[in-house]
């Protein structure tokens, strides 16, 4: 199995290093990310100027574009018969409404556009609880064996969302679920005529057995999600 490997935390991100080391377990592996930090990007993609690629090693590729673009580039170049794309970790959650802005998640909807299965992985993360990269690997690698195993459906791709927990909470169930359809808390501070984002990510809505509700609630959510 080829995997293609990208993010939008950048190549040097402890969470794609942890994806990789589940990963290799499964299939023969490609990284090509963005060289720096790009959470937030959603899906924009390079078409009116060039995409700088910078060879780490034999398998590992930084671009200077957009996760989009590292997807786009990397099944027109390095690895065209990619049987998966994966995305992740991101160094945060990605649920609900984050999956129209998140370029970790735009990553693997590119996938899909072209044909190809894709799961987008992310770790949501409380303020006062620091990410365990050992434990997620030890919550992914069953997720990652189950979900490769499913044939693609057309159009559609997976996301997943890792809970913050701390060493002595249960471990979590994996919970199939919906994305959350409330949007984001508005709530801007003023400095002069500048505009400052507020809202507090923790008291979004959470409906009852979405996939919001079920990662704040301490288990993993997993989401089929439908373009278009």
């Amino acid at each position: 199995m080829k995997l293609l490997l990208t993010n939008d935390d950048g190549i040097d991100a402890p969470g794609l290093a942890a994806l990789a080391q589940v990963a290799a377990k499964f299939g023969a592996l490609t990284w090509v990310a963005p060289h720096t930090h790009l959470s937030g990007c959603g899906h924009r993609v390079t078409t009116d100027g060039p995409i700088r690629l910078m060879r780490k090693d034999e398998q590992r590729w930084a671009i200077d574009g957009t996760p989009a673009d590292c997807v786009r580039v990397g099944l027109a170049r390095m690895v065209p018969d990619a049987d998966w794309v994966l995305s992740g970790i991101n160094h945060g959650g990605n649920l609900g409404a984050d999956v129209y802005h998140s370029g970790t998640v735009a990553a693997v909807r590119e996938a899909a556009l072209h044909g190809r299965p894709g799961v987008a992985f992310s770790h949501y993360r409380k303020r006062s609880v620091e990410i365990d990269w050992d434990r997620a690997c030890r919550w992914l690698a069953p997720i990652l064996a189950d979900l490769l195993k499913v044939p693609g459906t057309p159009g559609t791709f997976w996301n997943v969302n890792l809970p913050s927990l701390t060493s002595d909470e249960p471990e979590p169930r994996v919970v199939r679920c919906p994305l959350e359809s409330g949007p984001l808390p508005l709530s801007f501070r003023h400095d002069g005529d500048l505009m400052h984002y507020d809202g507090n990510y923790h008291q979004r809505p959470r409906g009852v057995g979405s996939d919001v509700d079920v990662c704040f609630g301490g288990n993993i959510a997993v989401t089929l999600v439908q373009i278009g």
